[in-house]
């Protein structure tokens, strides 16, 4: 099995309506990936991670998929109902700042 080596990386804790934990996911920034799933540079965002043990850097998720995360990460969260922009690409940074926009922001 493969191992996608990652940075810039995030547990994000995804969030349902009534403010229950729904799982844990990793978004990060790829550095190398000896699966060919990825390459370096692409963003990934996990499935439902299973087991973290950061004495080892190694984050594993429901799909089987094995992570190596390097430097520092930090600890985020988005809501349930824009867990699909997490997908898609965006930072959890940039999903709650665009949360936070007044409606009556853009014309």
């Amino acid at each position: 099995m493969g191992i996608t080596i990652v940075d810039n990386w995030q547990l994000v804790s995804v969030i349902g309506e009534d403010k229950d934990l729904i799982g844990v996911v990793l978004y990060a920034d790829v550095l190398d990936d000896s699966t060919c799933r990825f390459t370096k540079g692409d963003y990934v965002c996990t499935s439902q991670i299973t087991r973290v043990d950061l004495d080892r850097n190694i984050v594993e998720t429901h799909s089987g998929s094995i992570y190596q995360p390097m430097g520092v990460g930090i600890n985020s969260y988005v809501r349930i109902e824009d867990f699909e922009l997490l997908r898609e690409g965006y930072t959890p940074q940039e999903i709650n700042l665009l949360k936070n926009i007044p409606d009556n922001y853009f014309h």
